[in-house]
């Protein structure tokens, strides 16, 4: 009986299976690469627009800052306006009780 030398189909076998790992592992990576491309070309087309974009933005958020900065000057005049409207009311409540003090000749705890 003249036998077939199995480890030489088990070798041919191994390597063909290797062989088609190998093809598989290239179609998968031209694939990706294919994907990639269009994502690097949809990447460059949204830099491009933020690009555009990014002037206007930064125009507008100066803009803002100066309306900002507008806000708190006002705001510190208006705290100085409240503080000098404070002063007054307390001095003329001050003028009303000296002059309650001359009229009735008390105080405004009705002390004589």
């Amino acid at each position: 009986m003249s036998g077939v030398d199995w480890s030489i189909v088990l070798d041919v076998g191994v390597g063909v299976g290797v062989f088609f790992v190998g093809v598989g592992a290239l179609i998968a990576g031209m694939a990706l690469a294919r994907t990639l491309d269009r994502v690097n070309v949809t990447l460059g087309v949204v830099d491009g627009q933020m690009e555009s974009l990014g002037k206007p933005i930064g125009d507008t958020l100066d803009h803002v800052s100066g309306i900002a900065d507008t806000a708190d000057q006002t705001l510190a005049r208006l705290r100085g306006v409240v503080e000098i409207l404070e002063n007054i009311a307390a001095t003329a409540a001050g003028v009303a009780a000296g002059l309650r003090r001359m009229v009735t000749g008390r105080n405004s705890g009705g002390e004589a």
